[in-house]
């Protein structure tokens, strides 16, 4: 069985399990790069909030990021060769954790 959900109902899901790992833009950007990937592979993704925690990140910065890899990136777009990069603004991404 198969539910269609928008933004609202994504961002209540994290909200109803407690989980603070995304900020409202972070949450937004996850969104759309999920709906995204559906649309371009045909595959459904399933709405598993824990999941999506422990698979995603969100970085309020380069430097925190390189402080956590050990990294040394000068540029927020050379992390997309080492995982998916989802830029919320300038400074703030999401990636796929590895």
């Amino acid at each position: 069985m198969k539910q269609s959900i928008n933004m609202y109902d994504f961002e209540r899901a994290f909200k109803r399990c407690e989980r603070d790992n995304f900020s409202y833009d972070g949450l937004k950007a996850l969104f759309e790069y999920l709906e995204e990937y559906e649309e371009g592979t045909g595959e459904e993704v399933e709405l598993d909030v824990i999941a999506l925690c422990c698979e995603y990140m969100e970085y309020d910065s380069l430097k925190e990021y390189n402080d956590d890899y050990g990294t040394k990136y000068s540029e927020i777009d050379a992390i997309q060769d080492d995982t998916t990069l989802i830029k919320i603004d300038d400074n703030s991404f999401i990636i796929q954790q590895y």
